[in-house]
């Protein structure tokens, strides 16, 4: 299976109540690591994958500035499929509110 397809088959867990119980899936955190391992990884891509990872194993959520580098990812023609994946798993678990 290509990288890209394992993108299209993110895995959230759907929580209740004001704490973000989301978390990323573990196909997702691993193609976070592989990005962030990789030598040609732009620093947009470091910077979603390091989000994408930091929210595998606790109820971090995503951060207001990573919110809009992740909405300007998915915006822009530009990115490549793996970033608008880590783009979107990030906006996945953002604050709904904001």
């Amino acid at each position: 299976m290509k990288v890209a397809e394992k993108l299209l088959f993110l895995i959230i867990k759907k929580g209740e109540g004001k704490m973000n119980n989301k978390k990323t899936s573990p196909d997702m955190a691993s193609i976070a690591a592989q990005v962030l391992h990789s030598p040609n990884a732009s620093g947009v891509q470091q910077k979603l994958a390091g989000s994408v990872l930091s929210q595998a194993n606790a109820s971090h959520q995503t951060g207001a500035m990573m919110e809009d580098i992740a909405s300007k990812v998915l915006a822009s023609p530009k990115y490549s499929d793996t970033t608008k994946s880590l783009a979107g798993s990030v906006l996945s678990q953002s604050n709904k509110k904001r």
